[in-house]
């Protein structure tokens, strides 16, 4: 089997940030079954043999390039007996400038492999390969992914999803990140039928370029979509070009800096169970949000208010936010879990903490709490059902009184009679009124 191929089946991982000494040969860690190559070349190629045991393998630097006019033919059935020995499940191609050509020419070997998973990191691509060797070609491969890789733009690349459609529409999980990427073809999302989770995350994409990529027929079965750190804006706009996705379950948006305009006809697909907006520069909770979420992360805002209704939200995520009271807990019927920590909570009033009681997880550390009897007495009887979060003791401490101020709230003394006379004096009339009656 030739060099090329073996380099391209990425028999060889990279440990990123280089050990002192590095030198063009392969290194197996038997412990965690994860062998590297760097630089692998002809002179280097017989160090490969280490990795034969390795389940995860990656492929750091090279000069793959000056192989693009390497004959590569047919395997024999010895290389294609060999190929299907391997354990290897998972394939790191790192920093290295990839000629599609090449690649499309050796491609098809995986499918002697049993590899479910191959990523492409801080590489380049180069040129435009003929992919008809592809043509109803299936690989074992389920996930992919790219991480700050350099490409011409997909747009235009329609006859390579062609070729390459009875493997991608097998294809489950899908990432592109940090590729400045600023759209997607309509037509790859109608050959990745069945993909489950797509990240798009730290790339360019803006408004306008949602409705094209997820176009009628697009992703039918996609579940999970990260849109976190791009270019979105327009809350309803974002709503508007994700409607097709009928069987999105969970969705992150997070630090995009979003508008919440007003409510508009817009519907989020019923399937929406999990939402991410934390980091979004939102000023209030827009409009509308999805009927049948379970959780909502609206952390690390500027939200002042959250006055919404949601009958099946099961967690809710409001911490870091300028929110100074708790939200209504009757607008979330089946709330099992609400994070508060660092807002402008000062105090909980005695129907808040009941109410709080009966959740499973509640966070509200680093609010500035007035240790007022009633405000140390809530946090104490909350921290009393065992239900209040991690943070408790030392994340609450109080911000007033002065003769308080620093102290943890759980060493503030709390007494009947300091803090609820009323809870002392109602008594005490009954009885001297009793009293009274009885010497009448």
């Amino acid at each position: 089997m030739s060099v090329a191929v073996l380099l391209f089946l990425g028999l060889g991982l990279g440990l990123r940030g280089a050990a002192e000494g590095r030198r063009n040969r392969c290194y197996f860690n038997r412990t965690e079954e994860y062998c590297v190559c760097y630089n692998l070349s002809e002179e280097t190629i017989g160090s490969i043999i280490q990795c034969l045991a390795a389940t995860v393998v990656e492929f750091e630097g090279g000069d793959v390039e000056k192989y693009i006019a390497f004959p590569i033919g047919e395997l024999d059935s010895s290389a294609i007996e060999t190929l299907g020995s391997l354990v290897i499940q998972k394939i790191i191609i790192g920093n290295v400038l990839v000629p599609e050509i090449l690649l499309a020419r050796v491609l098809r070997f995986f499918s002697y492999t049993h590899v479910r998973e191959l990523a492409f990191e801080s590489c380049i691509f180069q040129g435009t390969g003929d992919w008809s060797d592809m043509d109803d070609q299936d690989l074992p491969i389920r996930s992919l992914s790219f991480h700050n890789v350099t490409s011409a733009p997909l747009t235009g690349h329609e006859q390579a999803f062609s070729s390459l459609g009875t493997w991608l529409g097998t294809l489950e999980e899908l990432a592109v990140t940090g590729s400045r990427v600023t759209s997607l073809p309509c037509a790859i999302g109608r050959v990745l039928r069945a993909l489950r989770s797509l990240s798009l995350a730290h790339n360019s994409l803006g408004d306008g370029s949602l409705s094209p990529a997820f176009c009628q027929g697009a992703f039918p079965r996609l579940q999970q979509l990260s849109l976190r750190h791009n270019n979105l804006s327009s809350y309803r706009r974002v709503c508007e070009g994700l409607e097709l996705l009928q069987e999105l379950g969970h969705l992150d948006l997070s630090h995009n800096e979003l508008v919440a305009e007003p409510s508009s006809p817009c519907q989020w697909p019923a399937s929406l169970r999990s939402f991410n907006l934390s980091n979004a520069g939102l000023d209030e909770v827009p409009t509308p949000l999805p009927p049948n979420l379970e959780v909502l992360d609206m952390s690390h805002n500027h939200l002042r208010a959250v006055d919404v209704s949601l009958s099946s939200l099961k967690k809710l995520f409001l911490n870091q936010n300028l929110l100074q009271a708790v939200p209504s807990l009757r607008n979330y019927p089946m709330l099992d879990t609400l994070h508060l920590d660092n807002n402008s909570i000062w105090e909980l009033s005695r129907g808040e903490v009941k109410l709080l009681g009966l959740l499973q997880d509640v966070a509200v550390a680093d609010n500035p709490f007035s240790c007022s009897c009633s405000g140390a007495g809530g946090l104490q009887a909350l921290a009393a059902t065992g239900h209040l979060g991690q943070g408790w003791p030392g994340d609450y401490r109080c911000h007033s009184p002065a003769e308080y101020r620093g102290w943890l709230v759980a060493q503030v003394p709390v007494s009947v009679l300091h803090c609820d006379l009323a809870a002392v004096v109602a008594p005490v009339c009954v009885i001297l009124a009793l009293l009274g009656v009885a010497g009448a």
